[in-house]
């Protein structure tokens, strides 16, 4: 199979680390109103290459964060990949906490491998990725390093690969529950950088909100980072002044988003983790990442004997809610039990197929067409990595 392609992963190393001369190395306001994969023929009892594995050599994976793992955001949930896989026999995790994306995260990439034995690391932010994995990657082409991100491309180092989970559809669900608790109509979102997956983000979210009340209005504020505690206050603050009354976040940590719209007595909707007891009485729910369920599918494969490099694994896992690698956050005391039938309902369509987000006609805040009537695509389709705008009924601009 073509190694470039989109993989779906049901739902549901031993590889060639040759390090030395071992075989492998393995508050106030709104309240009270309310895949298949190629087969692989490689023995479990060796690695690709048919060296002998040993079962006192466990396959270490080292995971590598750009903040603390108790961040409420990002790391946090990458982190509980870590954590699930680390009781799996034959396998060890490490781990390294607020490493810079600089030269320094390569630095640690080097050290897990040369020092612990790492053969296969998992460097979780998307500024780790070029040219810092794919430098050290060249150096060590019997590790593997497995990206959060849709960023591999053919050509680059076969050891290298991608893993996402696609939120569009969950964002959609939530921008339905907030369209279904705003009074106002008016939604604020807080976003970090104009950029395609951030922008796939907001309009998804707007996309739910509109199928629930068409006349729903969004206003964007970028902060121009992924962590910028004291411009994402500001924003809060200021979305707050205009009237909103529910705002979603894009940012690697959504803990001061989050915390300020509650002050505020404005109703929010998070991201990346949950959120909801930073906020018991706004938060609405959140779109999760559920990386567990990832992790122990590589570890499947890897101990299995499959690799990137030898076709087992694919380059690119991607997938969302059929795949069960997004799901929703607690849900705060605004959400009522029909606006929770109503999420199960929407979510069974779409994990069904017969609803498809991003079905035509859709045009962007500038009155162009950009997906036309009769044109539907599913949230795998490469098309939809090219979003470069806002969806209509969003103030904001993307320059």
């Amino acid at each position: 199979m073509g190694t470039n392609r989109y993989i779906y992963v049901p739902r549901r190393q031993v590889i060639r680390g040759l390090l030395a001369t071992a075989a492998f190395g393995a508050t106030s306001k709104l309240w009270t109103g309310c895949s298949s994969s190629p087969n692989n023929t490689a023995s479990t009892e060796g690695s690709a290459t048919g060296t002998d594995a040993s079962p006192s050599k466990p396959i270490t994976i080292g995971f590598i964060y750009n903040a603390p793992k108790d961040d409420y955001g990002w790391n946090q949930a990458q982190a509980k990949g870590a954590e699930a896989i680390k009781n799996v026999p034959g396998i060890k995790v490490i781990e390294q906490e607020s490493v810079p994306e600089t030269k320094e995260v390569q630095e640690v990439m080097r050290n897990m491998i040369d020092q612990d034995g790492a053969t296969v690391l998992v460097p979780t932010s998307f500024g780790y990725f070029d040219p810092h994995i794919l430098e050290v990657a060249k150096d060590y082409p019997e590790v593997q390093f497995f990206h959060a991100g849709t960023l591999w491309k053919e050509g680059m180092p076969k050891n290298v690969g991608s893993y996402f989970a696609l939120i569009d559809e969950g964002q959609y669900l939530a921008g339905r529950i907030a369209a279904k608790v705003s009074k106002t109509g008016k939604i604020g979102f807080v976003g970090a950088k104009p950029i395609n997956p951030v922008l796939r983000n907001i309009n998804s979210f707007m996309l739910g909100a509109r199928s629930v009340k068409p006349d729903t209005k969004m206003q964007v504020i970028f902060t121009g980072d992924w962590s910028l505690p004291v411009k994402e206050a500001e924003a809060t603050n200021s979305l707050a002044d205009q009237g909103v009354d529910v705002i979603a976040v894009h940012v690697d940590s959504p803990k001061v988003v989050i915390e300020t719209a509650e002050k505020r007595g404005v109703f929010s909707s998070g991201f990346h983790s949950d959120q909801a007891a930073l906020a018991p009485k706004g938060y609405l729910t959140g779109t999760m990442f559920n990386w567990p369920t990832i992790q122990k599918q590589y570890v499947e494969w890897l101990q299995a004997g499959k690799t990137l490099m030898n076709g087992g694994i694919p380059h690119q896992v991607l997938g969302g809610i059929a795949e069960d690698y997004i799901r929703m956050a607690t849900f705060g005391p605004a959400v009522t039990d029909a606006i929770k039938q109503d999420l199960e309902t929407t979510k069974e369509k779409i994990a069904k197929g017969s609803l498809k987000i991003y079905t035509g006609p859709i045009e962007d805040n500038t009155g162009k067409t950009r997906i036309p009537a009769g044109k539907t695509y599913a949230v795998t389709a490469p098309e939809l990595t090219q979003i470069d705008w806002l969806a209509e009924g969003v103030s904001g601009k993307t320059s």
